[in-house]
């Protein structure tokens, strides 16, 4: 079973991007220090959940956008459980994947978050991207949360919105 995981995460990093999609470091999160050194134990449950995301947002007409920044949070749920991530990759509105987050598994310690900062002149998303999340976690545990706030401001008027993830798999 330690190899099915092996075989897994090759397979989803072979097939999940049509291009070559670059490693992106995250100024705010140090993955490296949340590198899993240990084999994912091979009794968890994998899942898979997509997270639209607007880098930006159409205003007035189709030819006038305005650009917002993005906060990514990944929570774990759990008082007891480590929850693994081993894919976060980021499409854009032409789905083309054209960034992945992290090259290793990682992991989320319980009641923890872990955010991305997709910065606000970073438009290379579109107004229609979105993120999908590889993970596992013990079989009674909740599944993690991925949510997105977006947010700017332009003189006096600004604009917020949330959106929350949908387990695909």
């Amino acid at each position: 079973m330690k190899y099915l995981f092996g075989v897994l995460l090759l397979a989803s990093m072979l097939f999940s991007c049509k291009q070559e999609a670059k490693v992106v470091p995250n100024k705010v999160q140090n993955w490296e220090k949340r590198e899993v050194v240990k084999p994912v134990p091979d009794t968890l449950e994998m899942g898979t959940s997509y997270l639209s995301v607007y880098p930006q947002i159409y205003t007035k007409s189709e030819e006038r956008r305005v650009n917002l920044t993005t906060t990514v949070s990944m929570r774990n749920p759990n008082v007891k459980a480590t929850l693994y991530i081993d894919k976060i990759d980021y499409y854009n509105t032409k789905g083309d994947c054209i960034r992945k987050y992290i090259s290793h598994p990682v992991f989320i310690r319980p009641m923890e978050t872990v955010e991305i900062i997709i910065d606000h002149a970073d438009n290379e998303g579109g107004t229609g991207a979105n993120l999908i999340f590889q993970w596992y976690k013990e079989t009674s545990a909740s599944d993690p949360v991925f949510e997105a706030v977006m947010i700017s401001t332009y003189g006096q008027m600004g604009l917020s919105f949330v959106t929350q993830d949908k387990r695909i798999k």
